[in-house]
């Protein structure tokens, strides 16, 4: 059998990870042979492939990004999408494909598996706002990095009497925002999933001037005040229909300097995020989900994501894993209320 690796959408760590995983056992445990598609889907509609064998895989595992190449391509909006993709498998010989991504991509997935596409998910992303499995590798890593640097930002901010503003990645869900805002001991956190009152931000930030302290506020990129619209620098959209998200955290510091009359200043995370070598857990995470997907491979499993639930790999029906976004609970986002207002 000849198997494809494909990794689409956003890069994070522990997707080489994934694929050594993949390529290791499936050559020596299934004598599979490999291929590596380049750029995500966009390989499929290009037919740009690559062989893969184990010397192509050895020592990538502390490396951050993927060997094989990403991009943010939808097949479905490409004239004969669905077909190139069909014929360039078939040109090589492909009968399966393991497939490498967050939401997008593994919605592009499912919609390739109804057409009759033998294929298995692995899910990614740092957002951890894929369904069906309690973490995604690439998250650990994420929270890790926006940790440090909320650390890092207390002692400058300190310095200064300052508000410093961090805005950290989150287009739906706050699951970085939270945990690293938590870790790193910031005083406001804003998320997507509950929109804020400027207003009540600036007293929490005022409070802490109050006692000689300076602020760190926390905000996920797409988090949005009450009654207004998300604050975007930027309007254009990509071919899944999302638009580049960044603009609150300069808007965020604006507003509080002007609320407050205390200078405030923004540290946007973006891609620091998600580059890099991966924590030890993304790398122990995307290792198994690597090996229980060539498994699903093995046992003629297709249409189904890999994910954790508790401590086990499960198989759970791409259709069910991609039919809505994970985001924070908000039991969980009131437990800490009160360190943050």
């Amino acid at each position: 059998m000849k198997v494809g690796v494909l990794t689409g959408g956003g890069d994070c760590p522990g997707l080489n990870a994934v694929i050594r995983s993949v390529v290791r056992k499936g050559v020596q445990e299934y004598g599979y042979e490999f291929v590596g598609v380049r750029d995500g889907w966009l390989g499929l509609l290009q037919d740009t492939v690559i062989p893969l064998d184990i010397p192509s895989v050895r020592g990538i595992l502390p490396r951050g990004g993927t060997i094989l190449g990403s991009s943010r391509t939808n097949p479905f909006k490409h004239q004969d999408g669905v077909q190139r993709v069909k014929d360039t498998l078939a040109a090589h010989d492909v009968d399966a494909l393991v497939v490498i991504g967050g939401e997008d991509t593994l919605g592009m997935a499912t919609e390739l598996s109804r057409e009759g596409i033998h294929l298995v998910g692995v899910p990614k992303t740092i957002d951890n706002d894929v369904s069906g499995t309690d973490y995604t590798f690439g998250f650990d890593t994420a929270v890790g990095i926006a940790s440090e640097a909320i650390d890092r930002l207390h002692t400058t901010a300190e310095s200064h009497m300052r508000t410093l503003v961090v805005e950290v990645m989150g287009r739906h869900s706050g699951w970085i925002a939270l945990r690293a805002g938590i870790a790193g001991g910031a005083n406001v956190i804003l998320i997507p999933e509950r929109p804020f009152d400027i207003d009540q931000v600036c007293e929490q930030v005022k409070s802490r001037f109050k006692i000689n302290y300076a602020p760190i506020v926390v905000v996920a990129e797409g988090a949005a005040p009450e009654e207004g619209q998300m604050v975007l620098k930027d309007q254009t959209l990509d071919e899944y229909g999302h638009v580049r998200l960044s603009g609150i955290g300069e808007w965020l510091a604006q507003e509080i300097e002007e609320r407050t009359g205390k200078d405030a200043r923004t540290t946007v995370l973006g891609h620091i995020q998600r580059g890099g070598t991966p924590s030890a857990f993304d790398r122990w995470l995307a290792t198994r989900f690597g090996l229980h997907a060539i498994d699903a491979v093995k046992e003629g499993d297709f249409g189904v994501m890999v994910a954790l639930q508790g401590t086990e790999i499960v198989r759970r029906p791409l259709a069910d894993a991609t039919a809505q976004t994970k985001t924070v609970d908000a039991r969980l986002y009131d437990e800490f209320e009160v360190f943050y207002g």
